[in-house]
């Protein structure tokens, strides 16, 4: 099992301690630290907490002196403000060249992050100076493009970290101002140019992935909004749709993924494929009442072909990728199982019906639920068996909820929970004899 980054640090230090006692040589721990991706000389000579440390030493001093220059903005000539705030910036910048050139990554690092809040003060300031404020998201836009360069040249995922939030920020602005943030796509791919030749950085991988999401739906959302329509990211029952497919596709991604040799391809795929089990069990988990299968049932659907397109060219691309990571079988039906679902519920459109595809919700968790009991227990993969265990019993809490009254239902599904979980720690039971033996 793949260790998270947390436990590859430890791993880095408890090799140094090995080394320290002559149970082996340097080059040998730095041969086992390279099996996981860890750099052993960078993580012996500065831990990640003291990096967090200068990171935060770095923001506060910048908090500090944004401080102090508007507590005192109202006294200072408007020109000494604004050439005060040019010159501040490309210090520290220039300060943050000088040490990155001479091979401190780490303090460039830091004072290209001071210098890049420092443009940010610059920009909000010297418009209040000059009045410049006609669409406020202008400036979360510049501030945001500012700090790309330095993240693009250092490669580094905290420098393409803040420039993405601030895009982000800017990109959630844009559609409250019912406007289409066309240029947010060129910050998802400098944030993915990063990921694949900078540092590993999961944080970074998940904050792409998640926009990659948001602009998608809300590309669509626009697309289908009614010509009335002030904002643009009303969602509708075809989105719900499309997420599935797009979910789908990542699962299949993460597979593809896990068979690079590079090992940080490997955690990246691990990372991905985690957090894809923990959206379907979600998923799942509220439609296992029958209240949102009557609101999907009663939907509109106004843009079924459209939606369809769409459907189809992810799960083309997700099987794509399934045949490539020798996963044919798995990705088809589960693919067929969804497309199998959307066609029922689009054509029914009977809210009665909801009741059935409730049904098949709650057996789809209690299936899940058992196959990752039975997939942790063959693996050894301890977060596959608690997180199995945790979704069949929240299933059941949840279902005695709905159950109250109903004495006779809430004991057989109980006593069909029970049955299930005896079964499965008998089968747990027979593996470790079986492994033992």
């Amino acid at each position: 099992m793949r260790l998270i980054r947390l436990l590859k640090n430890d791993l880095a230090r408890e090799t140094e301690e090995w080394v320290a006692e002559g149970l082996i040589s340097e080059p040998q721990a730095e041969l086992i630290c390279g099996r996981y991706g860890v750099d052993y000389q960078q993580v012996k000579n500065r831990s990640f907490g003291y990096n967090v440390l200068v990171g935060l030493g770095y923001l506060f001093i910048g908090l500090a002196v944004i401080t102090l220059i508007g507590a005192n903005w109202e006294e200072i000539p408007r020109a000494l403000r604004m050439w005060a705030l040019i010159a501040v910036t490309l210090t520290t910048q220039g300060l943050g060249l000088r040490y990155y050139s001479a091979g401190d990554h780490s303090a460039g690092v830091g004072f290209f992050l001071l210098g890049n809040l420092f443009f940010g003060a610059s920009i909000i300031l010297i418009a209040q100076i000059y009045h410049l404020g006609e669409h406020m998201p202008d400036g979360v836009f510049w501030w945001a493009l500012g700090c790309l360069p330095f993240a693009l040249l250092t490669r580094n995922p905290w420098l393409a970290l803040q420039a993405h939030i601030l895009a982000a920020i800017w990109f959630f602005l844009q559609i409250s101002y019912g406007f289409y943030p066309t240029l947010f796509l060129l910050f998802i791919l400098a944030s993915a140019y990063v990921l694949w030749s900078g540092h590993q950085s999961v944080v970074l991988l998940l904050v792409v992935l998640a926009s990659v999401g948001f602009w998608v739906e809300y590309s669509l959302a626009a697309l289908w909004r009614e010509a009335d329509q002030f904002f643009l990211f009303d969602l509708h029952a075809e989105n719900l749709a499309v997420a599935a497919a797009l979910f789908i596709l990542l699962f299949a991604f993460s597979h593809w993924l896990s068979g690079r040799m590079s090992p940080v391809a490997k955690d990246y795929a691990a990372v991905i494929s985690v957090w894809c089990l923990r959206f379907a069990l979600v998923l799942m988990l509220v439609l296992s009442f029958a209240a949102p299968w009557r609101q999907l049932l009663a939907a509109d659907w106004n843009h079924l072909w459209s939606m369809w397109l769409v459907v189809v060219l992810l799960s083309a691309a997700a099987m794509w990728l399934a045949i490539r990571a020798g996963r044919r079988l798995s990705c088809a039906i589960l693919l067929a199982v969804f497309a199998i679902l959307l066609l029922a519920v689009t054509i029914s459109g009977n809210r009665e019906h909801a009741i059935y595809f409730q049904v098949i919700a709650n057996f789809a968790l209690i299936g899940s639920g058992v196959w990752l009991i039975v997939r942790g227990i063959q693996g050894g993969i301890s977060h596959y068996f608690f997180l199995g265990v945790a979704s069949i019993l929240v299933t059941a809490l949840l279902r005695y909820f709905d159950l109250i009254g109903d004495y006779v239902g809430g004991a057989v599904i109980f006593t069909l929970f029970a049955v299930l979980l005896l079964g499965a720690a008998r089968y747990w039971k027979r593996h470790q004899s079986t492994e033992g033996a």
